[in-house]
């Protein structure tokens, strides 16, 4: 419906839309909006739209639609500055529209959209005809998917319907074959009950002859133990028998006795005199001597540190090391940390080593140095000096662990001196008999 506001009968601004605008002109008077936005300045915008007007087109179709629908509704003045604009972008459109003739071939949704912001005379009549116009293009589409949809679902069904044949056909087959296959089980399964019922029945027959078997071994150990009774009984009569004839032949070998025993005193004192000409002393030393332990009033390395010495004279190690048969053995990261611990690890090892082979060699002591294998970042090629034994613990395995080891394979009553400032690896070895000595005492000896 047209309604007449004020103005002559020609006068299109007078129109008003008594319905709202159709989503699809409203969709295309936003775009002609945000088109024409970008060709005015910011004083010929409407305040409220200010704020967009450094928006791309797009952006601002999509943020400030409703904004710039409503200001091209109420603001006359922005409505004839972006039909302007449209008039420049779109010439013969916006002509034929004022001429009251539209192109047959614009679209509807163009056709409208240009009316609602030029307002020609009729423009409402425009507007309503577009909205029609696409919602009876929206119903036929809308009718046209139906339709395309209803056939789907019948090309669908249609095939659902063959499948469901071909797989009943199918299922009739597979359930042939089976009920085939149960009846050939079924006479497999009589058979296999005919040769258990056999096989029952010959065993039967075999426990009965096992039995029968059972009964003649028996009859057959009884008679083997009363045979061997008697034999037993033979044996015994023949034993007395050769007693008897070995008396005899003692009896008669007496005088060959004699003989022989006359030769072996000539033996014997053969033997005493050559021992008396060879002048050899007698035997001094008894097995009992050979076993190595500790005799009372002999020096032990616990018995070091009762000479009156401090713990940190290096004289106490010379003293353990004079002990017979003496063992050293160095926790070797432990000295040279102590010692020179700004030199790198290789130049540490070194050092120790050549010192440590000087001390072998002064007391003929047996030296052990044991390294911590976690140290190493790759085999260590190292030729070890004379008189010292290098060892590197095993992967998993620590130095501390390592010295433990070794103390544990030492004979009890061996002297064991063990070089280390490690509080925990001083007390697990004076546990089992060795002697700790402070690292700093080894160093002060070495130096």
């Amino acid at each position: 419906m047209v309604e007449t506001a004020g103005g002559g009968p020609g006068d299109g601004a007078a129109e008003v839309l008594d319905r709202p605008l159709p989503d699809g002109v409203r969709r295309r008077v936003v775009q002609i909006v945000s088109d024409g936005f970008g060709g005015l300045t910011l004083g010929e915008l409407p305040a409220q739209l200010r704020q967009y007007a450094r928006f791309a087109p797009n952006r601002r179709a999509k943020f400030a639609g409703n904004a710039m629908a409503a200001a091209l509704e109420t603001d006359p003045l922005f409505r004839q500055r972006i039909g302007e604009k449209l008039r420049e972008a779109q010439p013969e459109l916006c002509g034929a529209l004022d001429s009251g003739s539209p192109p047959p071939a614009a679209d509807p949704l163009d056709v409208a959209a240009a009316a609602y912001v030029l307002r020609p005379a009729g423009w409402v009549k425009l507007v309503t005809a577009a909205g029609e116009e696409a919602l009876r293009a929206d119903a036929e589409r809308a009718d046209e998917e139906s339709r395309a949809e209803l056939e789907r679902l019948r090309t669908e069904l249609d095939r659902s319907r063959e499948q469901t044949r071909t797989e009943t056909e199918r299922l009739r087959t597979e359930l042939e074959t089976a009920r085939k296959e149960a009846e050939a089980l079924h006479r497999k399964l009589r058979a296999a009950l005919s040769d258990v019922k056999r096989g029952e029945a010959a065993l039967r027959k075999a426990q009965a002859e096992m039995e029968t078997v059972r009964s003649e071994g028996q009859a057959q150990v009884s008679a083997a133990e009363s045979e061997t009774r008697r034999l037993k009984a033979r044996l015994a009569e023949t034993e007395a028998a050769l007693e008897a004839g070995r008396k005899a032949a003692r009896e008669g070998r007496s005088v060959e006795d004699m003989r022989v025993r006359l030769l072996l005193d000539t033996v014997l004192d053969a033997a005493q005199g050559l021992r008396r000409e060879l002048a050899l002393p007698p035997v001094s030393v008894r097995p009992a001597e050979t076993v190595d332990a500790v005799e009372p009033g002999r020096m032990s390395p616990k018995d070091i540190a009762a000479r009156a010495l401090s713990e940190h004279d290096p004289a106490i190690l010379d003293q353990l090391l004079a002990l017979p048969q003496a063992h050293l053995v160095v926790d070797g990261y432990n000295v040279t940390k102590t010692g020179y611990p700004q030199m790198p690890l290789e130049k540490q090892r070194l050092r120790l080593l050549g010192q440590l082979s000087q001390l072998a060699a002064q007391t003929g002591a047996e030296v052990t140095c044991v390294f911590d294998g976690a140290e190493l970042a790759a085999p260590v090629l190292l030729a070890p000096p004379r008189g010292v034994r290098v060892l590197f613990s095993k992967p998993g395995v620590t130095a501390d662990e390592l010295i433990r080891q070794l103390v544990r394979a030492e004979p009890p009553g061996r002297p064991v001196i063990v070089a280390s400032t490690d509080r925990e690896v001083a007390d697990g070895v004076a546990r089992v008999g060795a002697r700790p000595v402070a690292s700093a005492v080894l160093l002060k000896r070495l130096s």
